[in-house]
């Protein structure tokens, strides 16, 4: 049973962003950090929207939030109290987009890069783990 009213839950989901997120700019001031400025924001024109496109190095960055992407860690195999009828196959579905994306990406010589709500957590460990991604993916 969900311990919100309806009114108030409403008002929580809305709050939820989906572009700007906390984890989205700390990974942007790790690639700042290291130097990397040549990329544009939320690209439309590319299957799934990633947050983070470096056009000529043909290189699509996703920031997932580890819930609403079902990722494999604590808060990622949370699942809902409420309404489980609903999330439960929404999620689902999420993780089923994700790897059609990123299929879809690698398909027209795109390199995908998925980094994880929970990784952004400590700004120094993201800098080190982009550094190694991108080291391996540029040269």
């Amino acid at each position: 049973m969900d311990n919100l009213s309806p009114r108030r839950r409403s008002e929580n989901m809305r709050l939820i962003r989906s572009k700007g997120t906390k984890p989205e700019i700390t990974v942007r001031r790790a690639l700042w950090a290291l130097g990397y400025r040549g990329y544009r924001l939320s690209c439309p024109g590319l299957p799934g929207k990633p947050d983070i496109v470096f056009n000529r190095r043909k290189l699509a960055i996703f920031v997932h939030g580890c819930f609403w992407h079902s990722h494999n860690c604590r808060e990622g195999k949370r699942k809902p109290k409420s309404n489980q009828g609903y999330w439960l196959p929404k999620l689902e579905s999420n993780k089923r987009r994700d790897s059609r994306v990123r299929r879809l990406l690698r398909r027209a010589g795109w390199k995908v890069l998925t980094i994880w709500e929970c990784q952004t957590q400590d700004s120094a460990r993201m800098v080190t783990f982009l550094s190694n991604q991108l080291a391996s993916l540029f040269y």
